[in-house]
């Protein structure tokens, strides 16, 4: 009889888990609490069709395993555009500094298609019937020699093998556990920081790339402004156009038109009257439930990723933890959720 393996969390790290473990000839059960799968990825189309990503976009040459991972899907990465003049605003009361961001041979890549399309394509080497979709799981019991997982739907599953591929944190507040993890590693829960959490992320379509015609690489850093981050976001082909970046955390408490309109104005201010009418634009505060759950704690970024409790088996070695914040390498980034994947895949 095959071990029973369900996976809890279609973020990058479980789906990347699932396609390992197929590999070997072993079939996992994908439990995912929201509508939609990828975890922190998420890419929106705009009118154009342009991809727009309001989750995690970049990586680079460091990024190994993701890089061999994206290779073997078939995929295919490109650098960051960063051509032509750069703004750093200091003050409101001042002009931006300009400057200019060298041509790297080791710069930062997209995705073609988007980042989306790594979720898309695992989720392809994957059997439907092993996904569930507004599944959220409430507790993992050990119950004989056998893990019980149970739903907020009232499912009961029972498992060999449970792999929980969520933010810590989300662990700690979301999941009933019995018997209880050891002290140490529930009172470690809460306090390991959740990369993007309550972070806001915007997205921009234009019907022309008006900035690079005006000798502008589209990147902006401002430390006066809504916009605290921003980079090109024009597409693998460069027939569709845009902006992506990040807000400043105040920007929370307004509603999402009247972010978009400080947004414009910034634009205007530093790039001209093209930048005031986008056919689209979508914004995403990361503090939903999927992401965070609980009184809030303010964290460190990175802060207790990695940690060794992290690494360990729980339940007589049939509970594991995983996803990007237990890699000892590159947590928060997509390369630690792989990561995590791979050690786990190894494990199991």
């Amino acid at each position: 009889m095959k071990e029973q393996i369900i996976i809890v969390g279609g973020g990058l790290s479980g789906l990347t888990l699932a396609y390992l473990l197929s590999k070997k000839g072993k079939e996992a059960k994908v439990i995912e609490a929201s509508s939609r799968l990828g975890g922190r990825i998420q890419t929106v189309k705009g009118k154009q069709e342009t991809p727009l990503e309001l989750g995690a976009t970049w990586f680079s040459e460091m990024h190994e395993n993701l890089i061999s991972l994206i290779d073997e899907l078939d995929l295919q990465k490109y650098p960051q555009y960063s051509k032509g003049i750069s703004l750093f605003q200091t003050k409101s009361s001042e002009p931006p500094q300009q400057f200019f961001v060298p041509e790297s041979e080791k710069p930062s890549y997209r995705l073609k298609g988007g980042t989306q399309n790594l979720i898309d394509t695992l989720v392809n080497k994957l059997k439907p019937e092993n996904i569930s979709f507004n599944t959220k799981v409430t507790a993992v019991k050990e119950v004989d020699n056998k893990l019980l997982v149970e739903t907020s739907n009232g499912e009961k599953r029972y498992a060999d093998i449970v792999v929980i591929c969520l933010p810590p944190e989300l662990v700690g507040s979301k999941i009933q556990l019995s018997p209880q993890l050891p002290a140490v590693v529930s009172q470690l829960l809460p306090s390991v920081h959740t990369w993007m959490s309550g972070s806001i992320k915007f997205v921009l379509e234009y019907e022309a790339p008006f900035w690079r015609k005006k000798g502008y690489s589209g990147m902006l850093f401002s430390h006066s402004n809504i916009i605290t981050e921003m980079h090109d976001h024009t597409n693998y082909e460069e027939n569709k156009f845009g902006f992506t970046g990040f807000l400043n955390g105040g920007a929370a408490s307004y509603s999402q038109e009247e972010r978009k309109q400080f947004v414009l104005k910034q634009l205007v201010e530093l790039l001209g009257e093209e930048a005031k009418k986008p056919t689209s634009y979508f914004d995403k505060i990361w503090s939903d439930e999927f992401v965070v759950g609980g009184d809030q704690i303010a964290q460190r970024p990175h802060q207790n990723n990695g940690h060794p409790a992290l690494q360990q088996s729980y339940m007589n070695d049939k509970l594991f933890l995983s996803g990007t914040e237990t890699a000892i390498e590159y947590g928060g980034y997509m390369e630690g959720a792989v990561l995590s994947a791979i050690r786990i895949s190894n494990l199991i």
